[in-house]
Order: C-alpha cells, then sequence, then structure tokens
C-alpha cells in the first residue's frame, strides 16, 4: 500500500510550492501599491500646506498691508519657501496692485509650487484713519 501513496508524493509539494510563490507575488503587489498612496498623500500634503501658506499670506497682505514675518512662516509651514511678487493691474484692474504668492515645497523627488494671486485696492484708508474719525453721535 506504500507504493500507491508515493507516486502522488511530489504533487503535495508543487501545490504548496505554487501557493507560495502567487502569495509572494500578491503580498509584493500589495507593498507597492501601499507605497504608492503613501507618496500620493504625501504629495498632497505638501500641496496643501502650500495652498494654506499662500493664502494664509494672501489674507494677511489684503487685511494690514504687510506680508507675514519669514520667521513666522518658517515656524508655521516648515520646509517651505514662499514669496510674494507684486505688480500694477493693467486694463480694467489699473487702479489695483496684483499681488502673486508662490510657496514651493518638495515631496520625495517632487516639487511642488502653488502660486495663487489676488488683485488689492490701493486706496485702502488705513486702521488709524478709522480709529481717529469723529463720529456724529459724539457730538
Amino acid at each position: 500500500m506504500s507504493g500507491k501513496y508515493r507516486k502522488y508524493g511530489g504533487f503535495l509539494w508543487t501545490e504548496a510550492a505554487v501557493a507560495v510563490i502567487v502569495m509572494g507575488v500578491i503580498l509584493v503587489t500589495f507593498a507597492l501599491l501601499l507605497d504608492g498612496f503613501r507618496r500620493f498623500n504625501n504629495y498632497q500634503l505638501v500641496r496643501q500646506r502650500c495652498i494654506a501658506a499662500a493664502g494664509a499670506q494672501l489674507d494677511s497682505i489684503t487685511a494690514t498691508g504687510k506680508p507675514i514675518r519669514d520667521e513666522d512662516i518658517e515656524r508655521l509651514w516648515p520646509k517651505l519657501n514662499v514669496s510674494i511678487k507684486k505688480s500694477p493691474g493693467t486694463g480694467q484692474w489699473q487702479e489695483m496692485t496684483l499681488v502673486e504668492v508662490t510657496a514651493c515645497g518638495r515631496s520625495f523627488r517632487n516639487e511642488v509650487k502653488v502660486r495663487l494671486s489676488r488683485y488689492i485696492s490701493q486706496d485702502r484708508p488705513s486702521q488709524d484713519e478709522n480709529a481717529a474719525a469723529p463720529t456724529a453721535e459724539g457730538k
């Protein structure tokens, strides 16, 4: 009886080897997919940080007329480079100033660059003028 089972003895080893190879291919594919998702998520995180930094810089210039200090930019958004470019408006925007803020960062080997722009009115009253103006109710 022992001879009857020896005839099919190598089949079990072949089946086990194929199963191990298939599982190995599945695990390698899964690892590559996870690495791709990790890189994509990191790129999106850096991009979102660039958008936040550029938007905050534009909001600061619009509200106060001054950009956020470089020390604060470095503290809030480390490893980002934020630059500002101002130019006079053209066409129907002649009476305004075009402010372009560019934020750059790195995600692995890729450079992430976001440019936001906004027209800002030049004849905006300062905060001191509003505080010093007398009101009609005070008379």
